[in-house]
């Protein structure tokens, strides 16, 4: 396993330094975020030899204060560098600015994330998503995803799709290993997945399963694309424990699914997944695992999201590491056949199959 997180070599002035960007932490942010949006970062970045803030005030039309503010900083935070009077922008004002990862997950965590954080503490104890009322009264966040604010849905959904849609065409190859023909999507959103497949592999069916807001999504778009005679659609809430999924597929799709889920509920979705394949059929497992990335900055993002799942999604899911997610997988009656790591940003594909009763 990769040797991520490592402060044993930090000083003690160095290990007081990186607790104070935690304490300031929601200061940075925002201020950064400001930054970014007010123009001033890409008004520096278009200015090789530096910009002054009464300069920048001006072309802006905001105050010397306001700037002032916003880039010292920005300069604490290495967005910006300073030489006499002028700033400049640095290698990470760079990401800020152009980086799509970057950009993605700021406006995740300022228009999803920042205000329902408040109540973490509240969700730790409870295990329920107490944050979730800046937005509704729902008990989990997914009935609602379609109704949220404008500014709040898109950053959520860019969220999802920015990191489950790179990993789409590779993992797509590898359903076309192993010939699938009658596929089940549980939790299919607004049927990116479906809609590429069908589109790779046409003599594959595919029925999309999920809640009636993401449907009526996914509807629209197999309805537009012209694929309605190979995609079709099926209510079902995983949480009730009275539905059941069709069965006789070759085949289950889940991405980024799970990790919505309590343990508790995980192992019931598996053994419903596993009762609608057939014996020899297979359970194709699509998430971004921690512990099994490539880069330290992919491990970072990816365990970060847990607070948003308890404060706002639904209080009990985390993000795995790999031997939380094996551990149910075998409890589920299954186990690991394949594992397929590094497709696009940060997922891995998981392949499972049945035990077999001895």
């Amino acid at each position: 396993m990769n040797n991520f997180f490592d402060v044993s070599k930090l000083s003690a002035i160095e290990s007081q330094y990186e607790a104070q960007k935690i304490a300031f932490a929601p200061i940075v942010f925002q201020a950064v975020r400001v930054l970014r949006d007010s123009g001033i970062l890409k008004l520096i970045e278009e200015t090789k030899e530096g910009l002054a803030p009464s300069d920048i005030a001006e072309k802006l039309s905001m105050s010397d204060y306001a700037v002032n503010v916003l880039l010292e900083s920005g300069l604490s935070a290495g967005v910006v560098a300073r030489d006499e009077e002028r700033f400049f922008l640095t290698k990470i004002g760079y990401f800020i600015l152009n980086d799509e990862m970057t950009r993605t997950n700021m406006d995740f965590n300022h228009y999803v994330n920042y205000l329902g954080l408040y109540e973490l503490e509240n969700s730790i104890k409870t295990q329920k998503p107490c944050g979730l009322k800046i937005f509704n009264d729902d008990d989990t966040i997914y009935p609602g995803l379609s109704k949220l604010p404008k500014d709040v849905k898109k950053a959520w959904f860019d969220f999802d799709h920015f990191y489950s849609d790179s990993a789409f065409a590779e993992a797509i190859e590898i359903l076309k290993k192993h010939k699938i023909r009658k596929l089940l999507e549980i939790g299919g959103n607004t049927g990116k997945f479906a809609t590429l497949c069908a589109k790779s592999i046409p003599e594959c069916h595919i029925t999309l399963a999920d809640l009636p807001g993401q449907l009526d999504e996914a509807n629209q778009t197999i309805k537009e694309l012209g694929l309605s005679n190979q995609i079709d659609t099926y209510f079902a809430n995983m949480l009730d424990e009275s539905t059941e999924l069709p069965r006789g597929f070759d085949s289950v799709w889940m991405s980024q699914f799970l990790d919505c889920f309590c343990e508790e509920d995980i192992i019931k979705i598996l053994k419903k997944a596993s009762n609608a394949i057939e014996d020899d059929g297979k359970i194709f497992i699509l998430e971004p695992i921690w512990d099994r990335q490539r880069y330290e900055t992919s491990a970072y993002c990816i365990i970060n999201t847990s607070p948003y799942f308890t404060a706002l999604a639904n209080g009990n899911s985390k993000m795995f590491n790999f031997g939380e997610l094996n551990r149910l997988i075998t409890k589920s009656g299954l186990y690991a056949d394949e594992i397929h790591d590094g497709l696009g940003f940060s997922h891995s594909l998981i392949v499972c199959k049945k035990i077999e009763e001895v």
